[in-house]
């Protein structure tokens, strides 16, 4: 069984047990982040590369932790905002070297990924869930993969419910046309 949160924190702030707290705090939200990571980017390796600088974040920002709120809630913006920068700095190098979009190339690691599919449904719905824009992806898997409720979504997002609630109605609208029409 995980320690709780706050003996995590308590034993990341005190100097002799603070690599074995950073640990535990490593080992009870590192597969939760993973798959996170790994809907929003897709590639496995990938994945591993921005969760590694997830933790290198958490490392050198968990002192500073103030408890303003829940530490998963701080855990899931690092993640979140390094998705959104790892596939920034990605559409950045594919208008640099290819005309097509990013959606193409992030469809092609889908079909290319033998941990799908392609006969199945979840391999269309992971298609269906490439083609929708970044923030709506992103709401998406939250809601849909990690159950996440739209007040927990609307502070790790910083947006607000009601915005949360329209963008995860079309973002599902679209994978429904998706998977009708594929």
């Amino acid at each position: 069984m995980h320690p709780t949160d706050t003996e995590l924190l308590l034993a990341f702030k005190d100097p002799s047990t603070q690599e074995k707290g950073f640990t535990e705090l490593m080992k009870k939200y590192q597969e939760k982040l993973y798959w996170h990571v790994r809907r929003m980017v897709v590639d496995h390796e990938d994945a591993n590369d921005v969760l590694q600088n997830i933790f290198i974040k958490v490392w050198k920002g968990l002192a500073n932790f103030r408890e303003d709120s829940q530490l998963y809630t701080w855990l899931y913006r690092i993640a979140t905002n390094e998705c959104l920068s790892f596939l920034e700095q990605q559409k950045k190098r594919a208008t640099r070297f290819m005309d097509e979009g990013m959606d193409e190339s992030l469809a092609e690691k889908v079909k290319a990924d033998s941990h799908f599919d392609a006969n199945r449904l979840e391999w269309k719905l992971q298609l269906a869930i490439q083609s929708l824009p970044e923030k709506q992806r992103l709401v998406f898997n939250l809601r849909y993969y990690d159950e996440m409720p739209y007040e927990e979504m609307s502070r790790i997002l910083e947006t607000s419910e009601g915005a949360l609630k329209a963008s995860y109605h079309h973002a599902a609208k679209k994978i429904e046309d998706f998977i009708r029409n594929y």
